[in-house]
């Protein structure tokens, strides 16, 4: 991925992301600096938080709205979430690491405050690991299951987004 443009974010901007993963994540992030990079041959845009890609911007799944900040797998990993959370078996890891959708058999656990819509952090059951960043499809309480399609994956360990170094 070929950086297009790369700046620090005004105080107002970091607020709204530090809100939104407190609220949404039950994160706190406190870094020193906080810098948004775009890509010449990807839709991605990324926040190098104290120079580490840990967040990004997902478009909103309404229609036209404003794109979503939300951690990357990488800031998953470094700053575990206690909130949006779902847990999948040792048998779904190799399907999710590649970029599969998440399906009912796979999970073990979801935080029942998780509303359909919601971005999501996928993580394995051994040992916490996130894997992929999803959107629900169904509510956290519909997740566990014996079939079905309930997060589709955004992005994944392995992808051009994971592979970024900042």
């Amino acid at each position: 991925m070929n950086v297009k443009s790369r700046h620090h974010l005004r105080a107002d901007a970091i607020d709204a992301i530090e809100d939104a993963l407190a609220d949404g994540l039950g994160v706190e992030l406190g870094a020193d600096t906080y810098e948004k990079v775009t890509f010449e041959d990807s839709d991605w845009e990324v926040v190098l938080v104290d120079g580490e890609p840990t967040v990004f911007y997902v478009p909103d799944d309404d229609s036209g709205g404003a794109d979503d900040p939300f951690l990357t797998v990488r800031g998953a990993n470094d700053h575990p979430p206690a909130e949006n959370v779902v847990t999948v078996d040792a048998g779904a890891i190799s399907f999710v690491s590649d970029g599969a959708d998440v399906m009912r058999p796979g999970i073990t656990e979801a935080d029942e405050s998780i509303a359909a819509g919601d971005l999501v952090v996928i993580a394995e059951e051994n040992h916490g690991k996130v894997l992929a960043v999803g959107r629900a499809r169904v509510d956290g309480a519909e997740m566990v299951g014996e079939e079905g399609k309930v997060v589709d994956t955004i992005h994944h360990v392995g992808d051009d987004l994971y592979e970024f170094a900042g």
